[in-house]
């Protein structure tokens, strides 16, 4: 299994009636994956409700997917990919036994492996916020064959640094979106926003 996709959108506490719009706007502003947090407020729901909505090529999937009855949870919802915050040996299992990708979550180097190791999709480093680009770097320098998502802290002033440290992808909250958009409900900055981001990380990547 594999997962092409430079950035992840992550979507906390959204509303459930906004999502959808959401969703849409920041695919056609370029977005490949975006994820619902499974602690955000009817999260099952919401992915359910948006799953056959998702157009050719792009991914919806579910995130702050803790253990493996979330795990299920997110797989029941139609959820495309998994995201993790912590190693959970059980989740990559039963992720890898259904073939849904999962982006498993580790921080030292000793979760890095085990989580590569147990068959994670791609390994999300987190939190990135206190360790910074360097951190991922010094990652890759004994794990250069797993693929590093930097989670928790990138933003636009700093992703290029991050994908110039190594890291194949990254997630992305409201700084991807714009909080501004989102509070004002403004699709068309959000597409926008999405699509400055994601144009900012391909000169950085390439």
């Amino acid at each position: 299994m594999k997962l092409n996709v430079p950035v992840v959108g992550i979507l906390r506490g959204i509303a459930p009636d906004l999502f959808g719009d959401v969703m849409q706007a920041s695919f056609e502003g370029g977005l490949q994956a975006i994820e619902v947090t499974m602690n955000t407020k009817r999260a099952e729901q919401i992915v359910a409700a948006n799953r056959l909505a998702v157009p050719s090529g792009k991914l919806l999937g579910m995130g702050t997917i803790r253990n493996i009855d979330e795990a299920k949870k997110a797989a029941d919802s139609g959820a495309m990919f998994f995201v993790t915050p912590n190693l959970d040996l059980s989740v990559i299992q039963y992720a890898v036994d259904r073939h849904i990708p999962v982006i498993a979550g580790a921080l030292t180097p000793t979760e890095v492996y085990n989580a590569w190791s147990a068959g994670a999709t791609m390994v999300k480093v987190f939190p990135c916020r206190a360790f910074g680009p360097r951190y991922i770097k010094d990652l890759l320098g004994p794990f250069d064959k797993i693929p590093l998502v930097a989670v928790g802290g990138v933003s636009v002033s700093n992703v290029g640094q991050f994908f110039k440290a190594g890291a194949s992808a990254v997630g992305v909250g409201t700084s991807l979106f714009g909080r501004e958009a989102l509070a004002e409900k403004d699709m068309q900055r959000v597409s926008q926003n999405v699509k400055k981001f994601i144009e900012y990380c391909k000169e950085d990547m390439y």
